[in-house]
């Protein structure tokens, strides 16, 4: 539950205090970490003094202490200073840091275990209810974040989500495999005039930092708000939802809210036996060879972004308003589709993504 490294560093912190080293030691016996080297034969006065089920002992100015658990040894701290009573006493404040430290990190995995098996859909409403009072976690509005961070490690990302995050006031981060992690947002205090415009920002921060501290490129999308915990599994499948279609449809955004893609939601759900109908509906019995062509689709994709307006999109092109027009009527002839309206460019705009729906199935994804 907790790592070696979070133990040196409390063992290290114990150190900068009292000027002694010190060494911890699993129950069995075995050497976990320090702040020195292993003296020889350490392991058999620690085997020892396990055996003799004391709270401490000393040996050649080396003082074992017991770090106990719900009753149970955990840890063996052996400090290397001289048997006095003061070292003594400092020694039990250092097991008492010790314990604390422990406690908190297993409340913390608790939390963190109970909030990730809401997600994966493993808890009934009542046991929700129940676990969530022992673990003293309210009903608050929150919002969950997937954080695809593609073929990158996770371990980086979570601390990093981690600190982003405010874990204190109920935030929670769960790695749910190696490229993705959640985060559980409470955002109970943000004023609901602002909230959508918040969780965006949210999102551009997660974002950004993780590009700029860390050089990981993630996509992340996040679903609705829900008021009580049963139900963050919702919009935890909504933010996955969101995530799995703007991999598909929106591959230029690195930002997914379910509430805004609602077409390519639509199309996603769409059986194949239907998107294939509409694709001959609208092109026939072959797919024009336009629709590769990287300049033709470049062109389009500007004109779209441009609201379909020719004078600005020949502006953005850094092209004559005559030449985009020469290409759009060559993209009409080719298409059978003239895009400069409004109905042929839906239809147009919808017959793409439905190709994308159709390619990506035959793949097998």
């Amino acid at each position: 539950m907790i790592t070696n490294q979070k133990l040196k560093k409390s063992l290290e912190e114990i150190k900068n205090i009292t000027s002694f080293d010190a060494i911890l030691y699993s129950a069995k016996g075995k050497h976990l970490t320090g702040t020195v080297d292993e003296p020889e034969h350490s392991d058999i006065f620690v085997k020892e003094f396990i055996v003799s089920e004391e709270d401490v002992r000393e040996k050649n100015d080396a003082i074992a202490f017991a770090v106990e658990i719900d009753s149970e040894l955990e840890y063996v701290l052996v400090m290397f200073c001289p048997y006095t009573s003061e070292n003594l006493v400092i020694g039990r404040m250092a097991v008492c840091q010790l314990r604390t430290l422990v406690l908190g990190e297993s409340e913390r995995y608790d939390r963190n275990n109970f909030i990730q098996n809401i997600l994966l859909g493993n808890m009934l409403g009542s046991d929700i209810i129940n676990r969530a009072k022992k673990l003293h976690i309210e009903n608050r509005k929150r919002v969950v974040y997937v954080i695809d961070t593609g073929k990158n490690s996770n371990e980086i990302a979570v601390e990093l989500v981690k600190n982003l995050a405010d874990i204190r006031s109920g935030d929670f981060v769960v790695a749910m495999d190696e490229h993705n992690i959640v985060l559980v947002k409470d955002v109970e205090d943000i004023d609901s005039p602002k909230l959508q415009e918040k969780l965006s920002s949210i999102a551009g921060s997660l974002v950004d930092n993780l590009l700029a501290e860390a050089m990981i490129k993630v996509r992340v999308g996040y679903g609705n708000p829900t008021d009580v915990l049963p139900k963050i599994a919702e919009s935890y499948q909504e933010a996955k939802m969101a995530l799995e279609v703007g991999r598909l449809f929106y591959v230029e955004k690195e930002i997914m809210a379910y509430d805004r893609v609602g077409l390519g939601r639509l199309l996603y759900q769409l059986p194949m036996s239907l998107c294939e109908m509409f694709i001959r509906e609208v092109f026939g019995d072959e797919v024009p060879q336009i629709l590769d062509d990287e300049e033709a689709m470049s062109t389009i994709s500007k004109f779209f972004e441009n609201n379909l307006n020719i004078s600005e999109t020949a502006r953005q092109l850094y092209v004559h308003r005559n030449t985009l027009v020469y290409r759009l009527e060559r993209i009409e002839k080719s298409i059978g589709l003239d895009i400069r309206t409004f109905d042929d460019a839906m239809i147009f705009k919808i017959a793409t993504m439905v190709l994308a729906h159709i390619k990506d199935s035959r793949q097998g994804r």
